[in-house]
């Protein structure tokens, strides 16, 4: 039984852990053709477009890759997320995660 627990914990632990951490550093110089909207610390000066600033990774993540698969549509970002690998998005995440 006692086995049985700390396997279902791992399970779990292994599901909610994010598959890649980010290289915020890479994110960083990948980051300057977001800063045309998203600002060039993340913090956007049009209320149209969000700041990306401080957002959690998870949450930057899974919006990256909706856009770059299609899932969520946008004229703007679906063109810019369209080349993204998995790896662009992680660092993007930890980047703008990181700012304040």
């Amino acid at each position: 039984m006692k086995s049985l627990c700390i396997t279902l914990l791992l399970a779990a632990v292994s599901l909610s852990a994010p598959a890649m951490a980010g290289d915020a550093a890479a994110g960083k110089s990948k980051a300057a053709v977001c800063a045309g909207c998203h600002g060039p610390a993340g913090i956007s000066s049009n209320p149209l477009w969000p700041n990306l600033a401080g957002q959690q990774e998870m949450y930057l993540v899974k919006q990256m890759k909706a856009f770059r698969d299609g899932e969520r549509k946008d004229p703007v970002m679906a063109p810019m997320a369209a080349s993204l690998s998995d790896g662009d998005i992680a660092d993007l995440a930890a980047y703008y995660a990181g700012l304040k």
